[in-house]
């Protein structure tokens, strides 16, 4: 008689980790690979950062910490929303997460039940709707278009069917890059508050923007969660060290969720992750060379036919329309790998009902490399 297995284990796979195992075996083979598909950082974490681990391996017996995290780490994140944003806040709000990933988790199962519908952009980041739906939560996908700068709008949510308990936002956007502005988050969190749905907004590129700043629901509202972590602008992906900023009412749910779930997250990397918020002009520089590697796309990629690009507002993400080449992204970014060496992530990852048409190049890596993969895109499609 077979064994049961959970429907849990039935979600869709995340496709970008499939390409880049695709791109690792090419390299295993001895053949070149430009990786424009991995949302990481190409540098290591701060000398500062890895001075601070180096010492505590030294010093410290690197046990167990409370399940919010240990209160050093906690006074210097919300001592960042002082410096960052003007806001006062209270450190008993910061929980310390094992990566953005566990703040998803601990938030999606302490704010909602089975079968409670929540709203998310498409394209937007595909765990978000994986984890939801692994969780028995509906994810309701909303059309975001262009000229909404691929973000949820207050119109959009009242087109969902309605009945909504959460809706998820994410300024910059991972594919698009985009972001909300203040009036446009301010509106949408009034429309939200006014209906009873739950905001959860994922800041994980908060840091990484190129022109204005990115605004923080904070600003508008104690209510809603707010998700962050070090992988991104600080260069730490690896470490896998986050924070949430809660509500009053979830402080305590969280907090029996991580202590039976996860008891605590990586101390060794809570350790250093205090370092991290020393490291200003060091991660700043790494951002003028994003911004530098993201003008050369987008001055590359018009050139080469791919003219319908997402605003890249922040984060280090092109979002190209692939839509006169091709109707398969996945196939194309397959081809793409495997005639070229450039690694790329297919859009249906992030909308699968309209992702056939886009691909997602990441300019988190090096200059060089960038500049080369752009050269033989244009070779490509030409």
């Amino acid at each position: 008689m077979p064994l049961k297995q959970s429907r849990r284990g039935l979600i869709p796979p995340f496709i970008v980790m499939d390409v880049m195992r695709a791109a690792n075996e090419r390299a295993a083979a001895g053949k070149e690979v430009l990786h424009l598909e991995v949302g990481q950082p190409g540098t290591p974490a701060p000398a500062a950062v890895r001075d601070a681990a180096a010492r505590a391996l030294d010093a410290d017996k690197i046990g167990y910490t409370d399940a919010f995290g240990i209160p050093e780490l906690r006074r210097r994140i919300a001592g960042h929303y002082r410096d960052a944003y003007g806001l006062d806040l209270d450190p008993r709000r910061v929980v310390v997460t094992t990566g953005s990933s566990a703040g998803f988790l601990l938030s999606f199962l302490a704010a909602f039940d089975a079968g409670d519908r929540v709203a998310l952009a498409a394209p937007g980041y595909p765990a978000y709707r994986n984890i939801l739906s692994a969780l028995g939560v509906e994810p309701v996908l909303l059309p975001s278009e262009a000229g909404d700068r691929f973000q949820p709008t207050p119109a959009l949510l009242e087109q969902s069917g309605g009945n909504l308990q959460g809706l998820i936002v994410a300024s910059p956007s991972n594919p698009t890059g985009t972001m909300l502005d203040a009036p446009h988050l301010r509106a949408l969190m009034k429309c939200c508050a006014a209906q009873g749905i739950r905001v959860i907004s994922d800041e994980i590129y908060h840091g990484i923007s190129f022109g204005k700043r990115a605004v923080s629901a904070l600003e508008f509202s104690d209510d809603a969660v707010v998700i962050n972590s070090f992988s991104k602008y600080f260069s730490m992906t690896g470490w896998r060290l986050g924070w949430m900023i809660l509500p009053e009412d979830l402080l305590r749910p969280v907090e029996c969720l991580a202590q039976n779930l996860f008891i605590s997250a990586p101390t060794l990397s809570q350790i250093a992750g205090c370092a991290a918020f020393d490291c200003k002009e060091d991660l700043d520089a790494l951002v003028d060379g994003y911004a530098r590697s993201r003008a050369l796309l987008l001055d590359r990629l018009p050139k080469a036919g791919l003219d319908k690009l997402a605003p890249a507002d922040g984060a280090f993400y092109i979002y190209a329309d692939v839509g006169r080449y091709t109707n398969d992204s996945q196939e194309f970014c397959a081809r793409m790998l495997a005639e070229i060496g450039v690694a790329a992530t297919p859009g249906i990852d992030f909308d699968p009902e309209r992702g056939h048409r886009f691909v997602r190049f990441s300019f988190a890596g090096a200059y060089d490399e960038i500049e080369t993969a752009a050269e033989r895109i244009g070779n490509w499609l030409a």
